[in-house]
């Protein structure tokens, strides 16, 4: 019997990249791309793509991850939660941010940031470094030598009273880059309009989270944009722009590059998809869509998205930056905190790519090819991790996402894999869903359920069940989790471990076929669950691809973390001297 050519073969689906969509099965070996054609011989394992999409795993190159903020809070997620959360969203690797404060030396800053990925990361990462004390021992002889080592990118504040870099060291910051050859990223805004805006809202009383929309003036945008692009060009250094928000200031971008001045720069899915009135909302509810800079106006996003089209925008990243909506989070400062006392940041993992599959590709906005480049290639291009990463070819890491391009689902808080308890961009209906990575999987259950919000409620149904009344229809009739509404009650399949924990707990002690004999509670309300069916995948032969896979509940479940060490021990790869890591950003009330 001859031996298999390949460890896995992706057989049948149709493979993108930035410039071809073609009908081709994909080859690994271990974890590198071996070959890419038609009828390619068998492998040890063979997954059946047609009718799928085969795309490269998402590069998103920027997100903050288990990072300390200058106000002391860290964000909700850890490495092992944000990363599990991004594989479940079709992204292969990530740059969240080292953050430096003042006092901290930037190699120690880089070490403790590295062992935390270490411990908890499940695929492939590297950092960006944030400089906030830009003293003579950080630019002359810490910041070269890790520039050698490979961390190739910095970030710096121009706004935030604990983080902001002024101009003149900011000049000392580009001049360091540039000798060192390093790409300087920047959250761009014009510190003292905003400081100004703020205090005299507050004096005023407008306190609640919709203001913090307006003391974020747009004109801070541009201004701050056109002020950081003069000095790049003064020290002759590339530039990219984090977080572009409104149309002046994808003006002056489009303007700079016509130039040909080095400019680079991103938008994020919140300001393609929601809008200062996401921020309108009762009480301190507006404060879980708080982030900076704020969203704006729907002219914006039309404006971005003609930024995208034209390439005066590079890539859209998430800006993950997750806080939960309690006193650990957005409500440190208390139950009705005013907006200047509200962490801001927005989890986006999960969600980037398929929001932006849906509008680019689902609706046609701007072809599954420009997907391809706005979400893997460009990034990884830009931060030297082309050609390992954003590419189907071969010898290209096997970072692979396969799509269903004909699934819809209704993004929903409960789906979301991140200790969070708010998803801000969910109830949408979304057409092509990431479907698989490569990689192992845990026993699955696919289950029922209606939520409620008070156990009355939850009684009162769960006694019409049991004399017979259908699940399905008084799920579509009652359920306020508007995918359980809208699909009959079915959540598909799942593991317990990516579900809330009172959740998971309950259905797996369920039997198939059985209901719960009394509602469970949850953070969101009151279930009534029921099991539909259970199974258990076979699992892959494992390779060092394996890393970078949908593992879906190394989370919480303590009966695989003797894989999970064997894997990353076997499949780990550095990135440490290969990425180029740009800077961590933290605000002091903020990311």
């Amino acid at each position: 019997m001859t031996e298999p050519v390949y460890d896995l073969l992706i057989r049948g689906g149709r493979v993108a990249t930035v410039s071809d969509v073609f009908e081709a099965d994909v080859a690994i070996s271990g974890e590198t791309i071996a070959a890419i054609g038609r009828g390619l011989p068998g492998a040890r394992r063979e997954i059946n793509a047609r009718g799928k999409l085969v795309l490269p795993g998402g590069v998103d190159s920027h997100a903050h991850i288990e990072q300390l903020s200058a106000a002391g809070i860290v964000n909700a997620d850890t490495f092992e939660s944000a990363t599990v959360s991004a594989a479940f969203g079709g992204t292969t690797t990530v740059i969240p941010f080292a953050a430096q404060h003042v006092g901290m030396k930037l190699p120690q800053v880089l070490e403790e940031y590295h062992a935390l990925a270490k411990k908890g990361a499940v695929i492939d990462y590297a950092f960006h470094m944030i400089i906030a004390d830009p003293t003579k021992e950080t630019l002359e002889v810490d910041l070269p030598d890790l520039i050698k080592q490979g961390h190739g990118s910095i970030k710096i504040f121009m706004t935030y009273d604990r983080l902001k870099i002024e101009d003149e060291p900011l000049l000392d910051i580009l001049l360091a880059a540039r000798d060192g050859g390093a790409m300087l990223c920047a959250h761009a805004e014009n510190h003292g309009i905003i400081s100004w805006m703020v205090k005299r809202l507050l004096a005023r009383g407008y306190t609640d989270p919709k203001y913090h929309a307006i003391s974020h003036a747009r004109v801070s945008e541009a201004e701050a944009f056109n002020r950081l692009i003069g000095m790049a060009a003064l020290i002759d250094q590339p530039i990219m722009i984090f977080h572009v928000s409104t149309a002046e200031g994808a003006k002056v971008i489009r303007d700079a590059r016509g130039q040909g001045l080095k400019v680079f720069a991103e938008t994020c899915p919140q300001y393609l998809f929601l809008t200062a009135d996401d921020l309108d909302k009762p009480g301190v509810e507006g404060a879980k869509w708080m982030c900076s800079p704020p969203p704006r106006r729907a002219s914006d996003q039309e404006a971005l998205w003609q930024a995208l089209a034209l390439g005066d925008l590079q890539t859209v990243s998430s800006d993950h930056a997750p806080y939960r909506f309690d006193e650990t989070g957005k409500l440190r400062a208390g139950s009705n905190p005013n907006f200047k006392q509200v962490a801001n940041g927005l989890p986006g993992l999960e969600v980037r790519l398929p929001l932006l599959f849906d509008a680019m590709v689902s609706k046609g906005r701007l072809g599954l090819e420009k997907f391809v480049e706005l979400t893997a290639t460009a990034p990884a291009k830009i931060y030297n991790l082309h050609p390992r990463k954003g590419s189907i070819a071969v010898g290209a890491d096997a970072d692979i996402a396969i799509w269903d391009p004909q699934r819809e689902v209704t993004l929903s808080d409960a789906m979301i894999k991140q200790f969070l308890d708010k998803n801000p961009i969910s109830d949408a209906d979304i057409q092509a869903e990431y479907d698989s990575q490569i990689g192992a999987m845990p026993r699955e259950y696919k289950a029922s359920h209606i939520l409620v919000k008070t156990k009355d409620e939850a009684d009162a149904l769960l006694a019409k069940l049991k004399a017979g009344a259908d699940f399905a229809d008084l799920a579509k009739k009652n359920s306020t989790d508007p995918g359980s509404a809208k699909n009959g009650g079915d959540l598909g399949w799942f593991a317990p471990s990516s579900m809330v924990k009172e959740f998971g707990e309950a259905v797996a002690k369920l039997e198939k076929g059985k209901m719960t004999e009394t509602p469970v509670q949850t953070q969101y309300g009151f279930h009534i669950i029921k099991l539909e069916d259970t199974r258990t995948p076979t699992p892959p032969a494992l390779t060092e691809n394996g890393v970078k896979t949908q593992i879906e509940n190394i989370v919480k479940q303590k009966k695989i973390e003797n894989y999970l060490t064997d894997l990353r021990k076997t499949a780990k790869v550095d990135m440490k001297a290969t990425a180029a890591p740009a800077s961590a950003a933290s605000s002091e009330s903020s990311k």
